[in-house]
């Protein structure tokens, strides 16, 4: 496995990263139909992972009916095998904690590996050109903390 696509999705847009162990290769928030395009122009090169949806017992409206519907054209468009993890998995992985929220996961990821780029200093998290847009913003950072736990948890049972 030489490199994963990780994927946070949503009931418009989804978020996405490539990553390869190290680095962020690829990132991005598209609308979903250009997101399923992007995946089956990449189907079967790597591993896919997407953000599985669970419910806890709260009521939910269409926005989750409408992420669940996306994922599931996910997974499809991906064809062959796809893996699926729950959020609960990522916070616990990455936070210890259940009730880790977003910022404390971004944080997680922060002390891992190092502050956020700037345009003169640019890293994995704002992009190597320094442009405006290679920056991890929003949902991209949940689908790197998917990613690194995916690719952790993959690497600690031989599979990577």
């Amino acid at each position: 496995m030489d490199y994963i696509i990780a994927i946070d999705p949503g009931p418009v847009f989804s978020a996405y990263v490539v990553w390869d162990g190290n680095e962020v290769i690829s990132k991005g928030i598209l609308e979903n139909p250009k997101l399923l395009k992007f995946l089956i122009e990449r189907r079967n090169s790597c591993q896919m992972v997407i953000e599985e949806v669970r419910s806890y017992g709260m009521p939910v409206g269409i926005t989750v009916f409408d992420t669940v519907w996306w994922s599931g054209r996910f997974c499809q468009a991906w064809g062959e095998q796809f893996f699926r993890v729950p959020r609960l998995q990522v916070k616990q992985y990455l936070c210890h904690d259940s009730r880790a929220k977003d910022s404390n996961i971004r944080q997680a990821l922060i002390d891992r590996f190092g502050k956020p780029g700037t345009k003169k200093a640019p890293n994995l998290k704002y992009g190597e050109d320094g442009s405006k847009e290679g920056k991890l913003v929003k949902d991209m950072w949940s689908a790197l903390a998917l990613a690194v736990t995916f690719w952790d948890q993959k690497k600690a049972r031989g599979k990577v």
